[in-house]
């Protein structure tokens, strides 16, 4: 019998034993037949916790000390680890985490979709350190005028300070504390949250993985920022990996981070990376997977699946800037991607000139609205979308066009195996596989490749 939760006094310190890790990454024990949620924990730990949160039918606590710990359990290698919320799983072995994520995606699908595929083991990735290549870091000004950026803390908008991030490649990690420094000497007015009449909100780092090449851009609701174009010319001098520097504005009291004006204030507005033998052209806003290495593993899989299918197109949606479209076009395949981002399209264009890439072409075109046409020219389809999933509208198009070969990637589970539920209705698709790879070392998130084929 489930006990009554409104009982249960708020810090009321409690002993309980780990079950498992739920997909963000918190761990989950029973207290008296009650669900508690406990952050930082591993599956097997006896932990005592404090009564953080009560809901209608389950608790939340934070840690207070492990008794019986995993032999999994690990020392972050962040100091900011147990107050930063970007990371969920620095006090795992990254055998624990690739653990966790696999189950995760093997919990979604059966649990959501009702579907038992196989799920293979998470690809691990060989850095579990220094593998971003971009961070939107958010700024604040103190009531004293120091200047504070970091990630918030969990469940918060509370920035957590920092002059590091080891999940950053190196390369941008140590920008951030002498930009830190040099924005604080700015003067310049902060506000994150335009609670106070807005100015400096984000710092924005991107890297190239394989070129080294790197872009600043400085995110503000308003250009008022005097001397804001000596300083970007003085980075470019200091730092010869620095190829551009950008003011974006964002003026809307939104989480969107970028807003869609951009501003070049010295060198260029793009940087080059190499990306699975294909250079690409990458703006401070594009969409471009924050783990180059293991995007890249994605590339000989997605050819492999496509060339055992039909001959003819294959239709590459949510193709942004042409990442798998082009490296799939130069493996021989014919390639057409469709995109509402008019710039990523202009950029998919450009990067298939630049490689001399002539079986991939570009659409900039509502997704759901052109598919179900698009699809009767073509017997394969790729589906990239956003974190949010298929909308019902690209669901109903992709039933109507029914191409024999679908793959799937997917940032999220829930949303992946909801899709997947609805695609292999009534026996259409038979789901062939999951591979979940580690994009997100030390954090909860996981990507995953489904592969289905019509039946």
């Amino acid at each position: 019998m489930r006990m009554n939760t409104k009982k249960v006094p708020l810090g009321k310190v409690i002993e309980l034993t780990i079950s498992g890790v739920g997909h963000d990454g918190q761990g989950v024990g029973r207290w008296e037949d009650t669900a508690v949620f406990v952050p930082g924990v591993l599956a097997g730990e006896r932990v005592v916790a404090r009564v953080r949160r009560i809901a209608k039918r389950h608790l939340e606590a934070d840690l207070v000390g492990v008794e019986e710990p995993s032999p999994e359990r690990q020392k972050p290698p962040c100091i900011l680890a147990d107050h930063c919320g970007g990371c969920s799983l620095q006090h795992a072995s990254s055998a624990a985490q690739l653990a966790i994520k696999t189950e995760i995606v093997r919990q979604s699908l059966s649990r959501l979709a009702k579907l038992e595929a196989p799920v293979h083991q998470t690809w691990g990735c060989s850095h579990g350190l220094g593998y971003r290549n971009r961070a939107l870091i958010p700024l604040e000004r103190r009531e004293d005028g120091s200047l504070r950026a970091g990630y918030y803390r969990r469940g918060s908008h509370r920035i957590v300070n920092m002059n590091r991030c080891p999940v950053l490649d190196p390369r941008i990690d140590a920008l951030v504390a002498p930009l830190k420094d040099d924005l604080q000497d700015s003067g310049w007015p902060v506000d994150v949250n335009l609670s106070g009449g807005g100015g400096l909100r984000h710092l924005g780092l991107r890297v190239g993985h394989h070129s080294g090449e790197v872009l600043i851009t400085v995110v503000s609701s308003h250009p008022n920022l005097p001397g804001l174009e000596e300083m970007a010319r003085a980075w470019m001098d200091r730092w010869p990996t620095v190829v551009g520097v950008s003011l974006n504005l964002q003026p809307k009291a939104s989480n969107v981070v970028m807003g869609s004006e951009s501003r070049l204030l010295a060198g260029r507005s793009w940087l080059l990376e190499t990306f699975a033998g294909v250079e690409l052209q990458i703006a401070p806003d594009t969409f471009f997977q924050v783990n180059t290495a293991q995007a890249e593993r994605l590339v000989e899989p997605l050819r492999a699946f496509f060339a055992a299918g039909p001959s003819g197109t294959v239709i590459d949606a949510y193709c942004g800037i042409g990442t798998f479209s082009l490296p799939l076009a130069q493996r021989g395949l014919q390639i057409l991607g469709l995109e509402v981002h008019a710039g990523s399209v202009e950029q998919a264009q450009a990067n298939a000139s630049r490689n001399a890439i002539g079986t991939a072409f570009f659409e900039q075109a509502d997704v759901a609205s052109v598919l179900a046409d698009r699809l009767r020219m073509a017997g394969s389809l790729l589906v990239d979308p956003p974190r949010k999933g298929l909308s019902p509208e690209a669901l109903a198009a992709i039933q109507e066009g029914r191409p024999e070969r679908i793959a799937y990637i997917s940032c999220n589970p829930s949303t992946l195996s909801r899709d997947l539920a609805e695609l292999c209705a009534g026996e259409a698709y038979r789901l062939e596989s999951v591979q979940p790879i580690d994009f997100f070392p030390q954090t909860s998130h996981v990507e995953c490749l489904a592969l289905l084929v019509r039946r």
